[in-house]
Formats: structure tokens, C-alpha cells, sequence
């Protein structure tokens, strides 16, 4: 099968008939509709940059950053207002690090951090150890509790 299959009920299928597999931008759309947001053109090109670079933290400002060097007109409100919904949505996990400063993670599943304090750097606990070259300076562990339904 080809990435241009031939559809047979015509009442579901996208100009010319066919539906496009493996359509990054396509995916993207579907995932946000399955998590009920309307893929509108600054969500999708938010999401694209997101998850397009595989599993990543990232800041709301570097983000904006990407967006800006990538010619998408939003504001710093709307990708806040973007994250937060993405969050809310499943698609993101936000992590606040020192009180001051929350990353965004593309992998939502639950799992552990390290962040390498000097360079503001947030990254995935491996394993039981640090990475090579660098050293635990710290840990505080939060278990965040909610009632039962």
C-alpha cells in the first residue's frame, strides 16, 4: 500500500479522492481533534514545533523563540495560552523547576527528571544514575496527591 490509497466510500474522503497516510501536518490535526481541540493554524504550527523533534522540555519563551525564527505570527500570550491547553489536553506535561520556571514536556507519561542546574537544562532520568560527566547536587521528590473520585 502506497501513501496515496484509493478510497472507496467517497462520502469520507479529502479533495482528489484519496487519503494521505503518514501526512505529518494530517497527524497532528487528528491527534488534536482526538483530544478535543480544533486544530486551528497557530495550534498546529505550535504543535509542529513541539513534536516534530521527537520527546524534548521546553520553555514557553523558547518556544516563542522557534516560532519567531520560523515566521509563525503569535504572541508570547498565545503560546502560553497554547501550552496550557495542550497540558490540559493530555498532550503535554508541565514541570515547574525551582518555583520560578515551567518546562513542557512532549512525553506525558509518567517518569522522572534531572535538571542541570548552570545551564537550565531539563532531561530524562535514564536510569538510577546521572549522566556521564555530571553529578547529583540535590534531590526533592513531590508526590502530588488528588481525592479519589
Amino acid at each position: 500500500m502506497n501513501d496515496q490509497t484509493p478510497i472507496r466510500d467517497l462520502s469520507a474522503a479529502p479533495a482528489f479522492g484519496t487519503l494521505r497516510r503518514g501526512c505529518p501536518l494530517s497527524d497532528l490535526r487528528d491527534k488534536l481533534r482526538r483530544v478535543g481541540l480544533r486544530p486551528t493554524r497557530q495550534r498546529v504550527s505550535l504543535g509542529w514545533l513541539l513534536f516534530g523533534k521527537g520527546d524534548r522540555h521546553i520553555t514557553a519563551e523558547v518556544l516563542f523563540d522557534e516560532a519567531m525564527r520560523s515566521r509563525i505570527p503569535v504572541s508570547l500570550a498565545t503560546v502560553y495560552n497554547t501550552l496550557h491547553q495542550f497540558t490540559e489536553a493530555g498532550l503535554l506535561r508541565q514541570l515547574a523547576v525551582d518555583g520560578s520556571k515551567a518546562y513542557f514536556d512532549t512525553n506525558p507519561s509518567e517518569h522522572h527528571h534531572f535538571f542541570i542546574e548552570g545551564e537550565d537544562a531539563l532531561v530524562d532520568v535514564p536510569g538510577e544514575a546521572p549522566p556521564e560527566g555530571l553529578e547529583i547536587a540535590g534531590v526533592e521528590v513531590i508526590v502530588r496527591l488528588r481525592r479519589k473520585a
